[in-house]
């Protein structure tokens, strides 16, 4: 515990109790590091950039530096990331643009393996975990519980609903509903992600309804926007059907990702 001789922690810098400062770290004035953070060596803490409660970060992590936007200025922008995080070695988050949200968020209990990065004004929900070298690009949102894939890549502006799968090397340009399971280059849904929903406990009745509501969403026949009040009516009490059909419905500027047509037309593989 404590900070090493070697560590730089500016004049500002607010410190929780607790926290445990590795050697070679830098931490600059605008930085706060909340009860128990521990960063681990070599890692650098800068902007106005806030550390949640007992999150932990390993060597050459930059958190704060400045987003990689040619129009930033060094404007007063922050970073935002919750509480029991693991972060790992060259993981990288930058600060918000103040054309965007001029922050960018983590949420709690997220895990950022190696090499994972999140670009300026993304937000991320609670536990979500990022494979090695996992990439987002600007103002991304994802949502609780997603898992990205190894060398994955996500375009800006683009949304990954709840309990979503990202799978290895998928390059992602368009926003993907909650619950899919999204794969390739370029990504197209693969169905659901039923091991996740069942590593979370979701019921044997509630994936059916799931599984019953995209194949009526993605079939052929109606129009999508009839498909999709068809599946509002029928699941309007389901919580987690209609988490999809909120999330088709919200503003956005990316299209929406859908099964290979073939499978589409055909209803085949619509898990």
């Amino acid at each position: 515990m404590g900070i090493h001789p070697t560590a730089i922690v500016e004049d500002g810098a607010r410190l929780g109790e607790g926290v445990s400062i590795g050697p070679f770290c830098r931490v600059g004035a605008s930085v706060r590091l909340c009860d128990g953070v521990e960063l681990k060596s070599h890692v650098i803490i800068d902007g106005r950039t806030e550390i949640g409660a007992r999150t932990v970060i390993h060597p050459f992590a930059v958190i704060g530096g400045p987003p990689q936007h040619l129009g930033y200025r060094g404007e007063d922008t922050r970073v935002k990331i919750g509480a029991e995080c693991i972060v790992r070695e060259h993981a990288s988050v930058n600060l918000g643009t103040p054309s965007g949200r001029g922050e960018t968020v983590v949420g709690d209990k997220c895990f950022l393996m190696a090499g994972a990065h999140v670009a300026h004004d993304c937000i991320v929900g609670s536990n979500v975990i990022f494979a090695n070298n996992a990439t987002l690009g600007g103002h991304v949102a994802i949502g609780d519980h997603v898992f990205l894939g190894g060398l994955c890549a996500v375009h800006q502006f683009c949304r990954v609903g709840s309990y979503a799968f990202i799978g290895g090397c998928a390059a992602v340009p368009t926003d993907v509903i909650p619950y899919a399971s999204a794969t390739g280059n370029h990504a197209q849904l693969s169905g659901l992600n039923i091991i996740g929903m069942k590593r979370r406990g979701m019921s044997r009745a509630g994936i059916h309804d799931l599984r019953a509501a995209y194949r009526l969403l993605f079939s052929d026949g109606a129009s999508f926007q009839e498909r999709l009040e068809s599946v509002a009516s029928r699941y309007a009490q389901n919580e987690d059907v209609m988490r999809i059909v909120n999330f088709i419905k919200e503003d956005t500027r990316r299209p929406l990702m859908a099964p290979p047509r073939k499978q589409w037309a055909a209803g085949e593989n619509l898990e």
